[in-house]
């Protein structure tokens, strides 16, 4: 392999430092689940303003395996804070494609890097699994939330909400992309993205 392909230290340090501000907004915006109609609303919240940070990410990404490492990253932090390992493993996939996606665009196109934020997004919908693919470990763990809670939320999740918030984290991805694009138009410019 290319050398100059390679990642480097300040590739690396790229990584971390994007994936730390990256996992402090989600995280802010998590603390909105003790009101349970923002949980479904998370897959479009999190994308959208997730994707702020992710775009301007994209203009120090120019090597393969930047994206794959923050979305295995993510993947970690989310198992690590009491979600599930879907996120490390459906993260890691869309991860990768979102590297391609990017890649294909030589690392030059806004576009690409839209759709690479879109299919980035969907490590988000994973958190969603344990609700309903294992309601009743999920709540087990969950009981200090009280009946009430429990009761509304599983009000607004049935299943048929699966593959729509599989959608709307995808959709809120393009969102948030493209709210990135303009908000950091000159770094765009600045890094030679058009």
């Amino acid at each position: 392999m290319d050398s100059s392909k390679k990642l480097k230290g300040k590739d690396l340090i790229n990584v971390g430092v994007f994936t730390a501000i990256y996992t402090v907004v989600i995280m802010a915006l998590a603390m909105l689940g003790y009101v349970p109609i923002f949980m479904p609303l998370f897959s479009i919240l999190m994308p959208l303003f997730g994707g702020i940070v992710f775009m301007l990410y994209l203009t120090k990404v120019k090597k393969f395996g930047m994206i794959l490492l923050m979305s295995v990253l993510m993947g970690i932090i989310m198992w690590l804070t009491g979600m599930s390992w879907y996120a490390l493993a459906l993260g890691t996939v869309a991860g990768l494609i979102a590297e391609f996606i990017y890649k294909s665009g030589e690392y030059k196109s806004a576009k690409k890097a839209v759709l690479a934020h879109g299919v980035f997004s969907i490590w988000v919908w994973t958190n969603y699994f344990p609700l309903f693919f294992c309601p009743e470990q999920y709540w087990s763990t969950r009981q200090e939330f009280g009946e009430e809670y429990i009761t509304k939320l599983q009000s607004l999740m049935p299943m048929w909400m699966c593959p729509v918030l599989f959608v709307a984290c995808f959709i809120g991805g393009i969102l948030g992309g493209w709210l990135g694009l303009k908000i950091l138009k000159k770094h765009f410019a600045k890094a030679g993205i058009v």
